[in-house]
């Protein structure tokens, strides 16, 4: 059995996520002293309710701990992000009826844009997604604050190869769509397949080429003002939601009659 090392997540919304979706990751909550926010009683309680040990420190401990003063007064201590392996991403995605999608990050590398690419992934139902193990950011605690507690619903794959990971899943008959700032073809007036990987590339140089030539299409997000590129967290947001909206399906109208039903 493989041991995973504690490390913290911090924030309101993190926490509250992590304490209702997966209370028996976290191992302690630590709260600053002196804090009266009401946000913060109430992760006190709950976590006591659970069992779990809540602990007062300074706030300069807590800055020290998340290398920020961003951290809202609380943190939790949590085991390591337990990756889902590779082999039960693909079977899940390859046997699902009908719309299965798949977000696929070439090499992102700041912590904020892929917390920000997961909290974007959740919120339009994409559940799975492919981040490679090398010259890539991993779960970290930015990360998880960044994403606001999306992750937890999330299944993400830590590959070792990437491009081999894209070619089963073709094999398994997905299309590849990539995210690219040079293609000649805009996200607007297709149609995209049920079975879909969704490739979006790094920061600063794109998909890397041997990625690029796996994409069965590449498509750019138009742009009409003075700067020739967006944010890739805000480009993937917009071609999501297109996906979105081609399907006909209101995220917010779907889980509101699935909470009353």
């Amino acid at each position: 059995m493989t041991t995973r090392k504690a490390s913290f997540i911090f924030g309101i919304n993190p926490v509250l996520e992590q304490l209702r979706h997966a209370p028996t990751e976290v191992s302690e909550i630590i709260i600053a002293t002196g804090s009266l926010h009401a946000a913060l009683r109430s992760i006190a309680q709950e976590a006591r309710h659970l069992g779990l040990s809540v602990r007062r420190v300074d706030r300069s401990l807590l800055s020290r701990i998340s290398g920020s003063s961003k951290h809202q007064g609380v943190a939790a201590q949590i085991a390591d992000y337990a990756f889902c392996p590779f082999s039960d991403l693909f079977r899940e995605v390859s046997l699902a009826d009908g719309r299965s999608w798949v977000l696929a990050l070439d090499g992102i590398t700041d912590p904020r844009n892929l917390g920000a690419l997961l909290r974007t992934a959740e919120g339009a139902s994409v559940r799975h997604i492919m981040i490679p193990e090398h010259r890539a950011v991993g779960i970290t605690p930015t990360v998880v604050k960044s994403s606001v507690g999306a992750i937890n619903y999330l299944k993400i794959s830590r590959v070792t190869n990437l491009h081999r990971a894209l070619v089963a899943l073709k094999e398994a008959g997905f299309w590849v769509v990539g995210l690219d700032v040079g293609a000649k073809q805009v996200l607007y007036g297709r149609t995209y397949p049920e079975k879909l990987a969704i490739v979006v590339g790094s920061e600063g140089s794109g998909i890397r080429s041997l990625i690029r030539r796996e994409c069965d299409l590449l498509i750019g997000v138009p742009m009409r003002g003075k700067i020739a590129s967006l944010n890739v967290a805000v480009a993937t947001g917009i071609f999501l939601y297109e996906l979105v909206r081609q399907e006909g399906y209101d995220c917010v109208t779907d889980r509101t009659r699935k909470n009353e039903s």
